[in-house]
Parts: structure tokens; sequence; C-alpha cells
């Protein structure tokens, strides 16, 4: 037997898989680790702690799974996309905190790059608005404020990188500095049209060209880990950014099919085909996957926080021990109470793209309690994701978006979030068997390019569903509500 084993490299926690020859789970392992918040709307990552768990959950799934070295055929990469580190290319040390896709520091310098006139030029290239989600404003950043850094990077000593990026040097012990066309499509910095980096924009933001990584297919050979890591060298065969591999996952490979993952933040991705679309209501054109020097592109939409709201319920009100709490108390909710919570904790995403508002909550009442508060952010993630579907559908009129969404992540599991979903979005949704879409993604990926996974066709139709849950609401009740948050939405803003 061969197996593939596929790093899931996210924001709140590092999770190695090894699947079999069937694309079956045989084990994982996963370790969270620190959040960093150094002032309000920062948040950043200790590199080190995302290679140290990346090899620890490696070695004790290998070792769960009772297999050695020189049965994993290769191995696949899947990271949180946007988070930029800055690493010396002798030694590897970072020279700063990695700064997360979360992080709004850089607001104000998009703001004067976009009243300079600048976001036209940039969105027309890479597909992205003008925004810090991004990495390149962050790159900059740590640039500016890090002591000789602009100096350093001038010479060539430094490099940037993506997670995968970043993983992949250390995996090769330094003798590969790349990464695939879905991560470099997130950075602002890459052309999608052309390909390539954008010296237009490096030299905007004073970026050497000297830094940046080189860009590959997303099943490629990315180099082999040294030997002291597995005990023999292993290929990396395949990369893709999280939400794109979660759309391989999903086996959307037809223009038109549509995915939505939800972790801490919500992702719906769009197949568009051959042909990127631009978007007239402020959502993101990117890269869905890149397979023999042919980009596939996607409309995307970014809700920043999704399961971050259940995880506020739990951490900050403490009015949950666990998430799946969250699915009890929303079934025992009085259903004349109406609050609604706008989660805009770091900002609101697509189709808003507003970095300054916050949370707020609207139609509290004496009797709203735990279960109303829980009720409420569940609607949260599926009035936010109505809000994308319906910029989506107007944006993409080529044969039309196809009216069932796949889901996963880990809210995906909870019936009654999935349920209300498919009421305020009056479609089906469907959840697949394999909850493991975004590592399945990668795995595919590593194991077609190894030779031991089919073919893009058969991998498709191997696609299974699990639940799905139908539209069952009045649609006055739906108009009723979704109007409720739109205003809810426009106070937050105003505030």
């Amino acid at each position: 037997m061969t197996y593939v084993l596929a790093i899931d490299q996210g924001t709140t926690s590092t999770r190695a898989i090894v699947f079999d020859e069937a694309m079956s789970v045989v084990a994982s392992a996963q370790e969270e680790f620190t959040q960093h918040f150094p002032q309000s709307g920062w948040v950043e990552h200790d590199p080190n702690d995302l290679w140290t768990t990346t090899t620890a959950t490696c070695l004790k799934a290998v070792e769960t799974a009772k297999i050695s070295s020189d049965q994993i055929a290769a191995i696949g990469i899947t990271n949180q996309r946007e988070t930029v580190i800055v690493w010396d290319k002798q030694t590897g040390e970072p020279i700063h905190n990695a700064i997360v896709w979360q992080d709004r520091r850089t607001a104000d310098k998009c703001r004067s790059m976009r009243d300079a006139g600048h976001e036209e030029m940039i969105s027309a290239r890479t597909g992205l608005l003008l925004d810090p989600y991004f990495s390149s404003t962050k790159l900059a950043w740590i640039l500016d404020h890090v002591e000789g850094a602009r100096e350093r990077a001038a010479k060539g000593e430094l490099l940037f990188g993506t997670v995968d990026s970043y993983l992949i040097w250390k995996l090769t012990a330094g003798a590969e500095h790349v990464t695939d066309a879905t991560n470099a499509a997130r950075t602002m910095l890459y052309d999608i049209h052309k390909g390539r980096w954008s010296s237009t924009i490096c030299g905007l933001l004073d970026i050497p060209m000297a830094m940046l990584p080189q860009v590959k297919d997303c099943a490629a050979d990315f180099g082999h880990t040294t030997p002291d890591l597995f005990g023999a060298g292993v290929p990396i065969y395949g990369v893709a950014g999280d939400q794109q591999a979660a759309t391989i996952g999903q086996a959307c490979f037809e223009p038109g099919m549509l995915k939505s993952t939800y972790g801490t933040g919500c992702f719906a991705l769009l197949n568009t085909g051959e042909a990127p679309v631009n978007s007239k209501k402020r959502l993101l054109t990117t890269i869905a996957y890149q397979l023999d020097g042919k980009p596939t592109y996607a409309l995307e939409g970014s809700i920043f926080v999704a399961g971050a709201v259940v995880q506020w319920l739990r951490d900050g009100l403490q009015i949950i021990d666990d998430a799946a709490q969250t699915q009890a108390l929303a079934e025992q909710a009085d259903p004349t109470q109406n609050a609604v919570i706008v989660p805009a904790f770091v900002g609101l995403g697509a189709p808003y793209w507003n970095p300054e508002c916050r949370g707020a909550a609207f139609g509290l009442t004496r009797g709203t309690g735990p279960a109303e508060m829980a009720k409420a952010a569940l609607e949260s993630v599926g009035y936010q994701t109505r809000d994308l579907l319906e910029a989506m559908s107007e944006d993409w009129q080529a044969t039309g978006v196809r009216p069932t969404l796949r889901v996963d992540g880990g809210m995906s599991a909870n019936d009654w979030a999935m349920q209300f979903l498919s009421d305020i979005i009056a479609a089906p949704v469907d959840r697949p068997k394999n909850h493991e879409t975004t590592a399945l993604g990668v795995a595919w990926l590593a194991g077609m390019r190894a030779g031991i996974y089919p073919d893009q066709k058969t991998f498709a139709a191997s696609w299974a569903r699990d639940a799905q849950f139908l539209p069952a609401m009045d649609e006055t009740v739906r108009s009723e509500k979704y109007a409720a948050w739109q205003r809810a939405v426009q106070a937050t803003m105003l505030f």
C-alpha cells in the first residue's frame, strides 16, 4: 500500500492527514497554536509555531497510521492564505511574526493608495480589491517597520512567502522557494491574466522582486523533504490555498459549480471556467486551480467571521463550553425573539469591504439569553452567505449559478445552521460524505501527480453526498428576516 500525506495548516491549528490509495482517511493529528493580538485589529502567528506543529502532526499521523516513510508516495500542502512571513535567506529565521490574513493594520495604507488612484490598476491585474486582507501591504509593513529590513531585502538577504512557501522552504531545508498559482493570486502582487508577478505593483510598494517565490501549477514538483524529517525524502506534489483546495476537494470542476467553506471565516467560490470575470459587486476574481499551465478562474466572496462568531460565544461571552452546543441552544431559542448579530469583529468582507466597522447586536430584549444569542450567531453566517450568493448571481450570468451549494468546514456539521442556510438562500445545501474536503483536495493533487489517484473526471465522479438540506421557510418570513439583516449591516457601517 502507498499513501498520501496532506498538511492542512490553518488559522488556529495545524493538521496532518494520511489518505490511502482509495482516498480514505487512515489517520490524522491536529495541534492548536497561540494567536497573538498585539493591538485591536492586529493578528499575528509565531512562524516557528506553524513549523513545529506541522512537523509534530505529520510525525504523529504517520505513526498512528503505522506506515513507513517509503510508503508515502507524496505530500500535499494546503494553508491559510494571504498570511505573510519574511525570513532570512541563509538561516530561515523569521524577522517578524507572521501577519495573519485577518490583520487590519494596513487599512490606512490601503486607503491612501486608493485615494491616489491605484485601485483600478491593481484590481485589473490581480482581480483583488485594495484591502488589508491581502499580502502585499502586510509585506510592505514588515519591510517598513523592522529595522534594516528594506536594506536587507534590497541586498537579496530576505525571502517572502505565504505559509505554503515557508513550509516548503523548511521541509526542503532551503532548497526550494516556491508557491502555487492559487496562493500567488491572493498576494495582490500577482497578475492573474499574465501568470507572473507584477513589477508595477511591486514597484509601487517598493518590494524587491527577488524576495518572491517561483510560481507553479497546483500539481507540480515542489521539491523533496529532507531525509531527517521522515526517514526518507518525500516528494511534495500538490499545493493549493485552503479555499481553492476545498473547491478541488468538492469536485467543483464545472463552470457554475459553487462551494462554501465554514471555518474561522467563510469563503464561497464559484467556478467561472477558463475566463476571469470582473466583478461589479465587489467580489474577488481569483484562480480556482491551475493544472498543466492552464488556470481555471473563480469568483470568490470572503466572510471574515463565521466559525469565529461561535468561538466568541465560547471565549468572549463564555455562554457555551463547546461549539457543538450551539445547535441545541438554537433549537431551544424563543421564536418570537429576533435578535440579529453582525459579527464585524475585524470589519466586514465581501461584498461590503469595510475594514473600519465593528460588530453589533440588534433587537435585544430582556428575554434575550444564551439560546437566542447562539441562534443569532448561527443565523449571521447564513445571512452573510446570502450576501455573497446574490452578488455572484448578478456578476456571472454565462449559464447561471447552479442552484445547489456544496458546503464543508467545521460549521457544516451543524444541522441547524445548514437548514437555516438552505432556508435563507432558498436553495438546496449539500454536505459531502468526506468532510475533509480541504485536505482531500491537495491529497488528490499530490496523489494524481504521483500516479496513484485517478484523473479529474474520475475523481469528480467519486464525490458523494452525506446530507441534503432543502428550503422550508415561508418566503414572507425569509424576506422579512433578510431585510432585518440588511438594516442591521447598514446601521453597523454607519456607527
